[in-house]
């Protein structure tokens, strides 16, 4: 009886911890028309209830946007260092092409109920 009584309990934190990773996809998205302060917003979410998380295919999703965000910040910050010498709108161009797929590929798995396969950078 409490196999099945926990069963809803566990879909219940997995559909809460499924719309707080579309909320993270979603800052990401927002980060193309915010400056970057959306992608910051969603790390601190990830890293808030990222425990939550734990032991769930949810959690290579929280991973993934992590490092999706960290990365990404990176390549703004670069970017903006070498716009003085003409190579920064090359360096941005393929930070922003980077975050686009991460967040679709990441999106798409979230969407069919699937982790995200973490050998695919």
């Amino acid at each position: 009886m409490n196999i099945i009584a926990g069963e809803p309990l566990e879909t219940e934190k997995l559909q809460s911890l499924k719309r707080l990773a579309v909320t993270v996809y979603i800052c990401q998205v927002l980060t193309f028309f915010m400056a970057g302060l959306p992608l910051l917003i969603g790390v601190a979410i990830n890293f808030y209830k990222r425990n939550e998380a734990q032991g769930t295919w949810v959690e290579s999703h929280f991973e993934w946007q992590i490092k999706t965000a960290w990365i990404s910040l990176a390549g703004f910050a670069l970017a903006g260092l070498l716009l003085e010498i003409g190579v920064g709108f090359y360096v941005l161009l393929v930070t922003v092409l980077w975050l686009i797929y991460r967040i679709c590929l990441g999106w798409y798995a979230l969407n069919d109920d699937k982790p995200i396969n973490n050998r695919i950078n």
